[in-house]
């Protein structure tokens, strides 16, 4: 058995970011360290834990069994440790630090923008790297303290997990403006008889979409499917097909060329969530991060934000 007395306890804040980036350079780049270095570090971490820990695998390296043993227990190990060596509370205004984000680009323009700048204003120090996954997989990720904190429509809390609603969310229409002049909107005759836009990374929302419209005894012609939220709306302008998704996903464009409506059907809305891993309750950087999350989501940082536009 090792003895803690021989141990470089550096040597776990390396093997942290090794288990999180699986990459050699991006860990080096995420410590501040030179490449060199922290392979060497790898090299003591194999000795000293007598497995190699990261392989080379298809598309790079990859964790071994033991690494991902040990991937748990280390998060939530250092989490103490920082504590223990931190001062008392998050010092945001002096903090040096990464926090690891995912979420789809809905997240990205609903979230992320108030939650950047509420986070540079307060703490200049501390970065936000942000990835996008499938909601099975940020779960995954959050669990395994891979990622500090994943934002999506999470339908349950999976053992390891934390959730808190952020706020809910619903369905709108959107045409070219142009192609609506008299009405504004469409009722479901004209809502069928126009071609249609889909994100797919909204694949269950879809369904709930299909369904209401399978209620009215038609089906929508989807012209043009695409993964993403943000570049969906661009793609309806000067043709007259309609878009069907998240009504905040839409009001962050604030495109005055879409003519924004209400569906001429009931679909179903969703909650928006934020997750973190449970062992991570204790973290006071943590807990200050998401804090500034429901900060950001605010009614009232809203409003703000509208008034400084505005100013």
């Amino acid at each position: 058995m090792n003895s803690l007395r021989g141990i470089d306890l550096n040597l776990l804040v390396v093997l942290e970011a090794l288990l999180a980036e699986r990459h050699i350079s991006r860990a080096a780049l995420r410590l501040q360290l030179s490449q060199p270095a922290v392979s060497h570090s790898l090299a003591r971490l194999r000795q000293l834990l007598d497995d190699p820990l990261l392989v080379r695998g298809q598309g790079g390296l990859v964790l071994t069994a033991r690494a991902h043993e040990l991937a748990a227990p280390l998060a939530e190990a250092l989490a103490q440790v920082r504590i223990l060596l931190g001062p008392g509370g998050f010092q945001p205004a002096t903090a040096r630090r990464t926090f690891k984000l995912a979420m789809s680009d809905y997240g990205s323009l609903v979230v992320l923008p108030r939650l950047l700048r509420t986070v540079r204003k307060a703490a200049p120090n501390i970065d936000l790297t942000v990835t996008q996954g499938s909601l099975e997989t940020m779960t995954a990720q959050v669990a395994d303290g891979q990622i500090d904190l994943a934002f999506g429509a999470f339908a349950f809390e999976p053992e390891g997990v934390r959730t808190a609603v952020l706020f809910d969310d619903d369905f709108a229409c959107a045409v070219d403006a142009a192609t609506v002049r008299d009405t504004g909107r469409l009722d479901h005759v004209a809502y069928l008889a126009r071609s249609h836009v889909l994100v797919t990374a909204a694949t269950e929302r879809g369904d709930a979409i299909d369904a209401a419209v399978t209620r009215l005894g038609g089906r929508r012609k989807i012209a043009c499917t695409v993964p993403h939220w943000s570049v969906a709306p661009g793609l309806i302008l000067g043709t007259n097909m309609v878009l069907t998704t998240a009504r905040r996903s839409l009001e962050a464009l604030a495109d005055d060329r879409l003519a924004i409506f209400e569906a001429p059907f009931t679909i179903p809305g969703f909650a928006f969530c934020m997750i973190w891993p449970a062992k991570a309750d204790a973290d006071p950087g943590l807990t200050w991060l998401r804090e500034r999350v429901l900060q950001a989501v605010a009614p009232e940082a809203e409003s703000s934000d509208a008034i400084s536009l505005r100013g």
